[in-house]
């Protein structure tokens, strides 16, 4: 008795098969990620739904927000429940938030004692502050956030979990994978960079970085995925389109404001000219949001 060739297949058989040189195709439930050049290049065209999306980066808190905040909004708006934030390095900064679509009442903040390593160096302020570098969580702090994370992928009431676990392991990950998988959650694991090497059992892991090139963008490396290596990183915005719109704004006015300065006297017949709230070190409470943001 011969072997079956794959003629004998039937085609709804075949259509299952996936070749290694093409995107593959998602394994059950995906939610698009709100940026059409990112979801192009998944499986499915979105994040996957009970699986884990491992988050690389070397500021743990740089460009999360801004990726992740179309599906966040989306879930929390279907009704889904709220998102879990386990261990994040920051306070989540509300009104940001609430700008794009995630409420703070949609929020549940979950704390852990993580005292860091090491001072961290200073940086700017984002929708989670401007804390840099990953603080290394105590053997407790990371046992409960690893406790956390799980609860959390268990309770019907939750739309997504987003958990920065800088020490996890394979095992404890693998741990988290089965459980996003058994209750349908959204999960993103936040890593360091430098676990880019290491194995995990992530469906899918990304890289963030800034882009060289330009400021207002971000580079999106995919290092696994059901498909092919991406050759080139993917350059997303690295803000949403207000936030863009209000520090061009502040960048007019400041330009505007130094060209009336120049066009004005200092001096008439005797009287002094004063420009009041025109000095350029202190600027306007708006460009100092803007600037701050």
């Amino acid at each position: 008795m011969g072997l079956p060739s794959f003629d004998s297949f039937s085609t709804a058989a075949r259509h299952k098969v996936w070749r290694g040189d093409t995107l593959g195709l998602a394994d059950g439930q995906v939610i698009g990620t709100g940026h059409a050049a990112l979801d192009a290049q998944l499986p499915g065209g979105g994040w996957p739904v009970g699986a884990m999306t491992e988050l690389l980066q070397a500021a743990p808190e740089a460009h999360a927000w801004q990726l992740l905040l179309p599906a966040l909004a989306q879930a929390v708006q279907g009704g889904a429940g709220p998102v879990a934030l386990i261990g994040p390095p920051q306070e989540p900064f509300g009104p940001a938030l609430a700008a794009q679509g995630l409420p703070v009442e949609a929020l549940l903040w979950v704390r852990s004692e993580a005292p860091p390593a090491a001072e961290p160096p200073q940086g700017g302020r984002g929708l989670l502050g401007g804390q840099r570098g990953h603080a290394v969580p105590s053997v407790g702090a990371h046992v409960a956030r690893l406790w956390a994370c799980e609860q959390a992928l268990r309770c019907a009431e939750v739309a997504a979990v987003l958990a920065w676990l800088p020490q996890a392991r394979v095992g404890e990950l693998r741990r988290l994978q089965l459980a996003a998988a058994q209750h349908d959650r959204l999960l993103f694991v936040f890593r360091p960079d430098t676990a880019a090497h290491s194995a995990s059992p992530a469906r899918l892991r990304l890289r963030l970085a800034a882009c060289a090139a330009d400021a207002a963008k971000i580079d999106v490396h995919i290092l696994k995925r059901r498909g092919p290596p991406l050759a080139a990183p993917l350059q997303l915005p690295a803000r949403s389109e207000r936030m863009t719109a209000l520090l061009a704004a502040g960048q007019l006015r400041r330009k505007l404001r130094q060209q009336q300065e120049g066009g004005l006297p200092s001096r008439t017949e005797g009287a002094s000219v004063l420009r009041l709230g025109l000095h350029p070190e202190q600027g306007h409470a708006l460009d100092r949001i803007a600037l701050a943001a």
